[in-house]
C-alpha cells in the first residue's frame, strides 16, 4: 500500500504513514512483513476480512504550491490524518544537545534533511493556512515550536503565528503546544491571538523517567507544569488542555494511570500514545524498542474509561492532537 501523506522525523509522537481506519485518522507504520495487507480497500490477515475499512489519505493539493517568498508550502506545514494542518514553527531546540535531548525527539533531524526551515513568518504559515482550508478542507491547524532560549520558552512567537492564521482564515480551531511558560499571562496572550485549545506536554510524571528521558525538559520542576496547566485551564477552560504521557518509557503503568486521573480532575486531557523509536532519536540509537502492545491496551483502556466517566472526549477540543487521535488508540477506546 502507498500511502502519500507520510511524516517523517520531527517533533512529534509518530514517523508512520497517515490513513483512514474506518474513517478515523490513523497513522501507522507500513511493515512489508507484517501478516495484515490491504486489499480494495479492506484489512485483511491473510484471507480473513478483519471487518475495518482502510483509505489512504491522498496527496493535498497545497503541497504543490510556493509562498510568495519561494518557500514550497510542504516546507512550511504538513498534512496530518485527513483534514489536520501541523507545523513547528521554530524547528530548533534550546534541548537539542545530547546531553539535555528528549530521548524520543528528533526536531532537528527534519531540518538536517532538507525538509524543512528553520522559523516559519506568520505571514508563511497564513498563506499556507488559507490554501490548505480552501484546498484541500483542512478543518484544523496545530502549531508547536522547539523550546527557545528566552523566559516565554516560544509562546510569545506562537501567539504572532495564531493570530497572522486567525486573520487570514477566521474560525478555523488552532491548537498551540510549548513548555511552561514562567510568565504565565503568555497564555491569555495565546487565547486572545486566537488559540482554541494548548497542549503543554510533560510525557512522563515520573521524575527518574523524566531525568532519563528528558534531562533537559526535566530541570522544569512538576510544580511549573501544574501551575501552567491550573492557569491554561482557567483561560482556555475544561478539556481545552492536554498533555502527552508516553506509555513504554518505563514508568509504572498503574502509577500512569493514577496519574491521568489526577489530570483529568484537573480539566487536563492525558493524551496517553505509545512510545515509537523514531529513526533520529536517541533512543533509536541506542535500540530501545516500542512498548508490548499488551501494556498499550492495558493504559489506554483505563484512561479511557476515566475520560469517559470524566465527560472529555479528545474530539471536543475541536483542535490539537487529541482531536485528531491519529497517533493514540483512546479515540478508538471511546475517549
Amino acid at each position: 500500500m502507498d500511502a502519500p501523506v507520510q511524516r517523517r522525523s520531527g517533533a512529534g509522537p509518530s514517523d508512520d504513514n497517515h490513513v483512514l481506519v474506518d474513517g478515523a485518522n490513523a497513522a501507522l507504520p507500513i511493515n512489508p512483513q507484517s501478516p495484515y495487507l490491504v486489499r480494495d480497500g479492506r484489512l485483511m490477515r491473510g484471507s480473513v476480512d478483519t471487518g475495518l475499512s482502510v483509505q489512504v489519505v491522498p496527496r493535498p493539493r497545497f503541497y504543490d504550491l510556493v509562498t510568495a517568498d519561494g518557500v514550497p508550502y510542504e516546507k512550511i506545514a504538513r498534512l496530518h490524518g485527513a483534514d489536520v494542518l501541523a507545523t513547528t514553527v521554530v524547528q530548533t531546540c534550546i534541548r537539542y544537545a545530547e546531553q539535555d535531548r528528549c530521548r524520543f525527539c528528533a526536531i532537528e533531524e527534519s531540518l538536517r534533511s532538507g525538509s524543512t526551515i528553520a522559523a516559519k513568518t506568520p505571514a508563511q504559515l497564513a498563506e499556507v493556512a488559507e490554501a490548505a482550508v480552501r484546498l484541500d478542507g483542512v478543518r484544523q491547524m496545530v502549531m508547536t515550536t522547539g523550546t527557545t532560549a528566552g523566559p516565554d520558552r516560544g509562546a510569545r512567537y506562537l501567539a504572532r503565528c495564531v493570530r497572522a492564521v486567525a486573520e487570514a482564515v477566521p474560525g478555523l480551531p488552532i491548537q498551540v503546544q510549548c513548555e511552561p511558560p514562567a510568565d504565565l499571562s503568555v497564555l491569555t496572550t495565546l487565547r486572545e491571538a486566537g488559540a482554541t485549545a494548548i497542549g503543554i506536554h510533560v510525557e512522563s510524571l515520573d521524575e527518574e523517567v523524566r531525568r532519563r528521558w528528558m534531562p533537559g525538559k526535566a530541570t522544569v520542576p512538576m510544580e511549573q507544569y501544574e501551575a501552567a496547566w491550573d492557569e491554561a485551564v482557567r483561560v482556555f477552560g475544561r478539556n481545552r488542555v492536554s498533555t502527552y504521557l508516553l506509555i513504554g518509557l518505563g514508568e509504572d503503568p498503574d502509577e500512569m494511570i493514577a496519574g491521568a486521573a489526577r489530570l483529568i480532575d484537573r480539566g487536563v486531557y492525558p493524551f496517553v500514545v505509545p512510545f515509537r523509536p523514531m529513526p533520529g532519536t536517541l533512543a533509536r540509537r541506542d535500540g530501545i524498542g516500542a512498548p508490548d502492545p499488551a501494556l498499550v491496551r492495558y493504559v489506554t483502556e483505563r484512561v479511557a474509561a476515566l475520560l469517559r466517566a470524566a465527560g472529555m472526549l479528545g474530539a471536543d477540543q475541536r483542535a490539537g492532537c487529541a482531536a485528531c487521535g491519529a497517533c493514540s488508540l483512546l479515540q478508538a477506546a471511546g475517549a
